[in-house]
């Protein structure tokens, strides 16, 4: 198998031997069709596909817990595998529909259809999307991340930075492009998966190292004006960042067939995991904390009702006295409006967030938790109708935009659906992840994570017993 250059289906490396998942001797048009709007060479996109699902970084996140373990709550909590599957389940509908798109513009390019698609139009202008390609970035995108979810990410973060002397520290997605492009192995003389262009762009979540933004000021650039996941810190750069410095030509390597991608965005396939991800969040995990028993219908219920009831008064409060009563019930949404319109003003919209809270108020606090989850075949109902038309929703409200702002991507939601999935993942984080009574045990995983760092840096620096250390590890 020839590699094609700078094709999207190009691999990295020229491939002298047959690969497992592909029969040798066979021509690519030999092969079976693949679903309606793929590309013409989806079988390439298959292989890297069942690379990713065969690798044992894969494998290994059946055993990487998000927020909360599975002891305790079951064997109902999601963990990074469940997890990956679902958003790769999701983006695999969101990139079928626009690769329909595509598949009618080429149509009428043509000849064969009397109307253009001019969604599928800009598709095409930006490189295609292939549903294969969205669902092995969606299986990839959780490969670098540690256990205990960002927990975990922020522990390893401060101890590579402040006590191993990495400059830029940790970064799940940083690494999981590493372990894609470098750390995984296929048995062969490269390293890697030596995937597609294509997939290899498609994990680009954030197409920048964190080195790029350090000494980029809030004065130079305003926090609307930057990239989701930058963040502030101009002396140590990228917050989020999907590359390490010593994989900057791998990045390059993986864009160069995306022309009319700019400089820091999304590929659509990228943009389609990426919104998959954010709708999985927003709503799958929800099922799971409720099937879980961790959401309480009286709190959920009285924070929702609080600020639809006092939404006026409390828009005229100051930041600080919000901020010192954010456990009032109410406040905490308040302050969640207030963060989208100072980050997000471009699609925030007060309206648009009323209706948001109005509607996952009725859905969540109103219907799903109404009664207790009790393992029975209505709840199970409930549950599963809940996520049903949550998920037939989102999928249908996509935008497609050729010149996205800053801030977003190709590929989005449209405005009342964007304030309808930060309100759903405010339900997450407010009262999952905030709980006071995950707090203690949270700070005893990260004491775990952090002694198993520096344990490990320890045996390698060991003179006397580094030979025994696993040969993984070194």
């Amino acid at each position: 198998m020839e590699a094609s250059g700078a094709g999207r289906e190009g691999r990295r490396h020229v491939e002298h031997v047959s690969s497992q998942h592909r029969p040798a001797g066979i021509a690519d048009s030999q092969w079976p069709a693949d679903d309606a709007g793929s590309s013409a060479e989806p079988q390439e996109y298959r292989v890297d596909l069942e690379r990713i699902r065969f690798s044992s970084y894969f494998a290994r996140l059946s055993d990487v817990t998000q927020v909360v373990p599975q002891t305790g709550v079951g064997p109902v909590m999601h963990n990074r595998l469940t997890h990956s599957l679902k958003v790769s389940a999701v983006a695999r509908v969101i990139a079928a529909q626009l690769a329909g798109r595509a598949a009618r513009h080429a149509d009428f390019v043509r000849g064969d259809l009397p109307e253009d698609d001019g969604v599928g139009a800009i598709i095409a202008r930006l490189g295609g999307c292939d549903t294969i390609v969205a669902q092995a970035a969606a299986h990839a995108h959780d490969l670098g991340h540690p256990p205990f979810g960002h927990l975990g990410e922020r522990v390893l973060d401060r101890v590579a930075r402040d006590r191993l002397g990495l400059a830029e520290g940790f970064e799940g997605n940083a690494q999981s492009f590493r372990i894609l492009t470098q750390l995984d192995t296929l048995g062969r003389d490269f390293p890697g998966l030596n995937l597609t262009a294509a997939t290899r762009a498609a994990t680009l979540k954030y197409p920048w190292t964190r080195g790029a933004w350090v000494g980029v000021s809030t004065n130079d650039r305003a926090v609307p004006d930057r990239p989701r996941g930058v963040g502030v810190d101009a002396e140590n750069g990228a917050e989020k960042f999907s590359v390490y410095a010593l994989d900057v030509a791998e990045m390059e390597t993986a864009l160069a067939p995306f022309p009319h991608i700019a400089d820091g965005v999304q590929t659509v396939e990228c943009a389609v995991m990426d919104l998959a991800d954010d709708i999985a969040y927003a709503v799958h995990d929800l099922d799971d904390f409720t099937r879980a028993g961790v959401l309480q219908q009286s709190s959920v219920a009285g924070e929702f009702r609080a600020w639809l009831d006092h939404a006026g008064a409390l828009a005229g409060e100051p930041d600080a006295a919000v901020r010192s009563e954010w456990r009032t019930p109410g406040r905490s949404l308040e302050l969640l409006w207030r963060r989208l319109h100072a980050k997000d003003g471009w699609i925030a919209d007060r309206d648009a967030f009323r209706a948001a809270v109005r509607r996952v108020s009725e859905e969540v606090g109103e219907t799903l938790l109404a009664a207790p989850y009790d393992g029975g075949i209505d709840s199970e109902r409930s549950v599963s109708d809940f996520t049903r038309r949550w998920i037939d929703h989102l999928r249908t409200s996509i935008v497609v935009e050729e010149r996205p702002h800053v801030r977003s991507g190709h590929v989005r939601l449209n405005t009342q659906a964007w304030h309808e999935v930060m309100v759903l993942k405010f339900v997450h984080a407010h009262f999952v992840l905030e709980r006071p009574e995950l707090a203690q045990p949270q700070r005893g995983r990260a004491r775990v994570v952090e002694q198993l760092a520096l344990g490990f840096d320890a045996w390698l620096a060991d003179p006397d017993d580094a030979g025994r250390a696993p040969r993984r590890l070194l």
